[in-house]
Formats: C-alpha cells, structure tokens, sequence
C-alpha cells in the first residue's frame, strides 16, 4: 500500500500496489482499511475529518498532520474485511423484472431465474458510494461474472433501479441517465438529505438483494 498526500490536509492511500501478487482481494483490502481506520479514529488514535472509500483507494481528509499521520498509518495492520465489516445485514426487497436481464442471462452462459436466484442469494457489500448521492457500488459477485455496461447509455433510468455493470451491483437513488444493465427495482429511499447520515446503504454495510416475489 502507498501513502501520499493530496493538498495540505489529506492522504491518499493507495491499495493497489503495482506489483501485488495476482488474485489480491481489492475490494476486500479496501474495505479492511475503510473499517480498521474508522475504528482508530473512534479510538482516538487517528484524527480526520472524512474517509472516503473507493475503488482501490481510501482518501483521509481533514488530517491535521499529514506528515506525523501517514507513517502511523503505515505501521498499522488492518484486519481482514470478513472480520472488520458491519454487524448487520439489510434487506433490500427486489422486484426482478428488469429489462436487461435476458442480457446478463446471455452473458452468465444460464436462464433468468437463474440469474435472480443467484442475485437474491448473493450476500453483497457496499464497497463505496459515488456516480450520485447514495448510489451504492455493491461488491460480492465472482470476478468473471463481470458485465459490459450498455453500448449507448440510457437517458433517464428510474429511482430504485437495480442494476450490474463491471463486478459491481448498484441500486440508483434517483433518477438520472445510466449505462447499467437493469435487474429490477426497489421502493426502498436510499438517499435522504434530512437523514443521518443520508445515504441508507454506507461504505461497510452487508446487503442482500431479496426477492419480493414479483420476479418475472
């Protein structure tokens, strides 16, 4: 893992490390590092304001001493994700009637029920939040189940949309144009402003996709 600055009050650490053995968790290796630097800060033991997970980083903001903070930073051993996660699980009810699900059929080599079925038994967890408020990057699908994103994306897809692209599952918490590949919907708010916090699925937390039985 690399440590460097960014401006006069943030770090930036870096986990994937040119060089890294190949089949190294990232997603796992940044949430351990999401969850062991919250847990040091409610110790008292780091100081900063903001951190923010993301595909293969973690950004620390608001750090009074960047210069003392990164090598205690780097002395430090995060525990593995597993371990480090959120207690809980939250249970999102999905209508599997999306309109590409033919589409990740097809590319999953299986059937649509299929496809449903190993969505609503997935245990995914948010790996970071980004694209939109509260828009949810879920991680806990195999690697080579990977989806190509849609050639011309969507003007307008509708709040709640449950959708893959690339490893990821993500829920859209309002409507805007994307390039998802669309599962099904949920009527569950995940972003409220008058919230605390707002986003409803934050870095860490366990999901499920269950089935509400309006599957098609």
């Amino acid at each position: 893992m690399r440590i460097r600055p960014v401006g006069a009050h943030a770090l930036l650490l870096d986990c994937a490390e040119p060089g890294a053995p190949a089949g190294v968790d990232l997603a796992g290796l940044v949430e351990a590092w999401r969850a062991e630097l919250s847990r040091r800060r409610d110790l008292g033991e780091l100081t900063a304001v903001e951190i923010v997970p993301a595909a293969a980083t973690v950004l620390l903001d608001g750090v009074p001493d960047p210069a003392t903070t990164a090598p205690l930073i780097a002395s430090w051993v995060p525990r593995p994700a597993a371990v480090a996660g959120a207690a809980g699980t939250i249970e999102v009810p999905v209508t599997y009637d999306g309109a590409d699900l033919p589409i990740v059929a097809e590319h999953w080599a299986t059937t649509v029920p299929a496809v449903v079925e190993r969505l609503a038994g997935t245990e995914f967890r948010v790996a970071f939040c980004g694209f939109a408020p509260g828009f949810p990057y879920l991680t806990g699908l195999p690697a080579e189940l990977a989806l190509p994103r849609l050639p011309t994306p969507r003007p307008r897809v509708p709040a709640g949309s449950v959708a893959l692209a690339g490893p990821y599952a993500g829920i859209y918490p309002s409507a805007s144009p994307g390039g998802w590949l669309l599962v099904g919907r949920t009527g569950m708010v995940l972003f409220d402003v008058a919230a605390d916090p707002p986003a409803r699925l934050t870095p860490g937390t366990r999901v499920r996709l269950t089935n509400d039985g309006g599957s098609a």
